[in-house]
Parts: C-alpha cells; sequence; structure tokens
C-alpha cells in the first residue's frame, strides 16, 4: 500500500471514490436532503481546490486506487473508501495517515464526524465537541458531530 499526493491527473479519481461512497453508504444513514449536501459540499469545486492547494492524498493497493484523504491544517475532511473495499483497514491506513501527519505540526485532530464512521472514531479516542444541525434544501436535516483526538 501506499499514500500519494493527489496531482492534476488525479481529480477523476478523487471524484470517483467520493461521489460513489457518499451515494452508495449515506442513504443508509441519512434522508436524501442530506446526501444531496454532502454532494455539493464535495463539488467538483472543492476537490479541485483542495488538491490545488496540496491538501489531498490517494490510497494505492496493488496499483487500485481505493481511498482518498484531504488534510487541512488540523482537520481531516473527505476521508472515503471505495465501498467494495471498505473492512480491509484502508480507512484505517489513511487515518493513521492524516492523524501523524497533522499532529507533526498540531497538537489535535479535528473532524466532522457522519454517522456512518462516529463510532470508529470514538474507539481511536476521539471526544464529540460540538453538535451541529444544518437543514437541507428539500428539508431534511443533517445532523453532525465535530469530533477531537488530542495528543
Amino acid at each position: 500500500m501506499d499514500i500519494i499526493k493527489a496531482d492534476k491527473n488525479s481529480f477523476e479519481d478523487v471524484k470517483k471514490i467520493t461521489k460513489t461512497t457518499i451515494m452508495e453508504i449515506y442513504p443508509k444513514y441519512y434522508p436524501m436532503g442530506a446526501v444531496e449536501f454532502f454532494l455539493k459540499h464535495h463539488s467538483d469545486e472543492s476537490i479541485v481546490n483542495d488538491r490545488e492547494d496540496g491538501k489531498v492524498y490517494l490510497l494505492i493497493d496493488d496499483g487500485d486506487i481505493v481511498g482518498t484523504v484531504t488534510i487541512s491544517e488540523n482537520d481531516i475532511n473527505r476521508l472515503f473508501v471505495m465501498p467494495h473495499c471498505q473492512h480491509k483497514g484502508y480507512g484505517r491506513t489513511l487515518l493513521d495517515f492524516a492523524e501523524n501527519e497533522i499532529l507533526k505540526k498540531y497538537s489535535f485532530v479535528e473532524m466532522d464526524a457522519s454517522l456512518p464512521a462516529k463510532r470508529i472514531y470514538r474507539k481511536r479516542g476521539y471526544k464529540e465537541t460540538e453538535y451541529n444541525t444544518v437543514k437541507t434544501d428539500n428539508g431534511d436535516y443533517l445532523c453532525y458531530d465535530v469530533m477531537r483526538l488530542e495528543r
């Protein structure tokens, strides 16, 4: 397994991982308005901007791109693993990488935790620091916690 910084040719890979994961996993946890919110939040423009800022990484295993993570200062964002590749340790590998990179410069790691991942973060020692709700375009609500890991 290798983790590499995304380059200008990586946009479609990051987009595919992000959109596929949201569309296949999130409807099991969120109403459609919240799923649409996530898709807009992780827009093509935001992916391109983060990649141009050097914040986006890809996880490659046996030549296949299986996951992505975005690191912005001390925040972990856009951590996704292709649905057919989940439960194989790829998410843990990306999270280990992101935490290590952040903790080189900061005393804590922070993230907005989706419902599907919240239990994983708790097991790793993250604590909820804030609870948020966002009313989406069609009246559904997106609920999420800000979580923090301190070292």
